[in-house]
């Protein structure tokens, strides 16, 4: 998973990034990510949260590279983990890799100076390629036909949504609109974090010039659609209208009658949290709430 620094990619730490990894019961995936990312030209700093790993995954973070920061929680804190990596960094911007992703030689340095010269940029989604023949990964297409107009202030295309593994945040936003929301947990949780940048006025843009590589185990950990199915519903709950969030309610509750086991497991999910997401439910401004409409619409056509 090493990448090598080509001939034009400038060497030496750049100390204006840390990357933040979560990991669980991966320590071969993770040691692999560390070392590669101890490889990058930037040498940036890193932190790692260990969300509750067995005594085996434990002890191999224990041989991590010198001068990774290691966290550990007592339990799976799902995306909260990437919350805790933030507080604890050191640097204005804080890029997240998981523990089977990494980031291209360059990149990061890329990703600071666009920070630095826009300084209303609050994220910068990465393009994304997977497994070792480097396929574009579908989210891609996805993101660079967002149909929000550029803005003049902002690089790259406007959008609201990215991939939680491969996104560089500007630490001082992502502190101020509280990171990753408890509601959610973990699965899909990017929608929510990039609407709440968007309503505190930061820019959120897809950037392809920047690149990360995901290489995720297809034999692990699957089975997390519910989770995705049943976030989907409670974003719409935390931010949108209600009648928004009704009718995907009643999506999801006709896919359950209907026997869907993933379905019924979300459903169960979103009733089970019903009342935290009412309790800290916002309405989006009118701006972003027409640009999330915008976005809809174009995911239906």
């Amino acid at each position: 998973m090493a990448q090598r620094p080509t001939a034009d990619t400038p060497s030496g730490p750049d100390g204006r990034v840390t990357v933040a990894v979560i990991t669980r019961d991966r320590p071969g995936s993770v040691l692999r990510t560390l070392q590669a990312l101890d490889a990058l030209p930037e040498r940036p700093a890193v932190i790692v949260v260990d969300n509750g790993s067995g005594d085996a995954a434990r002890a191999a973070l224990r041989r991590r590279p010198a001068g990774v920061r290691l966290f550990g929680a007592h339990e799976n804190t799902g995306a909260l983990g990437r919350n805790l990596a933030v507080r604890h960094a050191d640097t204005p911007y804080v890029a997240f890799s998981d523990d089977d992703s990494l980031w291209t030689p360059g990149a990061l340095r890329r990703a600071a100076d666009l920070f630095d010269t826009h300084p209303r940029l609050g994220l910068l989604a990465a393009r994304t390629l997977v497994g070792t023949d480097g396929a574009e990964d579908p989210i891609n297409a996805v993101l660079g036909a967002s149909p929000l107009p550029e803005e003049p202030d902002l690089p790259g295309r406007p959008v609201l949504g990215f991939l939680g593994c491969a996104c560089v945040v500007r630490r001082e936003a992502f502190l101020a609109v509280g990171g990753y929301h408890p509601v959610l947990f973990f699965g899909g949780e990017e929608t929510l974090l990039a609407y709440d940048l968007a309503a505190d006025g930061w820019g959120v843009t897809y950037e392809p010039s920047l690149t990360a590589c995901h290489h995720p185990d297809p034999t692990h950990r699957e089975g997390r659609g519910h989770l995705e199915r049943r976030n989907e519903v409670l974003t719409l709950l935390l931010r949108r209208p209600l009648s928004v969030a009704l009718r995907a309610g009643l999506r999801l509750t006709a896919a359950a009658l209907t026997g869907d086991p993933a379905a019924r497991r979300a459903l169960r999910g979103v009733l089970d949290r019903l009342p935290a997401a009412l309790a800290h439910r916002r309405r989006l401004p009118s701006p972003v709430e027409r640009a999330a409409r915008l976005v809809e619409a174009r995911s239906r056509s």
